[in-house]
């Protein structure tokens, strides 16, 4: 029973995370393709992206359509590919920030634990230190 609940939260995790990364995808190919490129096309002349392709008569078969070679989805899917890129090192520094942040609130809890035993050490060896002067003490009246 044990293992079956394991493997199904393992697979509902894989399932979200698949479901999360598309989405992210999706939110990501939208951006470049409906936000970045057509400004970049207007800068560069009102160049249409989806639209750059080289035509390649076909010299073997005469009677079929020319090979098209379409570059600008290339241009396109590489934009989006640094765009992906780019935010997710963006996510990971912020997350590997957040741990780090953490990890020194950790050692700072760390160190005030370590402190406050450093405390009661000095008061014991206070204590201790009174018991020997006490016992001393004893000593000396004794032999007088």
């Amino acid at each position: 029973m044990k293992r079956t609940k394991q493997c199904c939260f393992s697979f509902c995790g894989t399932l979200k995370d698949f479901v999360l990364g598309t989405a992210f995808s999706n939110v990501i190919q939208s951006l470049v393709d409906d936000i970045m490129t057509p400004p970049l096309g207007l800068v560069l002349g009102g160049v249409d992206f989806i639209n750059l392709t080289i035509k390649m008569p076909n010299f073997i078969y005469k009677d079929q359509p020319p090979v098209v070679i379409r570059y600008g989805r290339f241009i396109q899917a590489l934009i989006t590919l640094v765009i992906g890129g780019l935010s997710l090192l963006g996510i990971l520094k912020s997350i590997y920030k957040l741990y780090r942040i953490a990890s020194e609130q950790e050692q700072k809890s760390d160190c005030e634990t370590a402190n406050e035993v450093r405390e009661e050490v000095k008061l014991l060896r206070e204590i201790r230190d009174i018991l020997a002067r006490s016992s001393q003490m004893e000593s000396v009246d004794i032999q007088l």
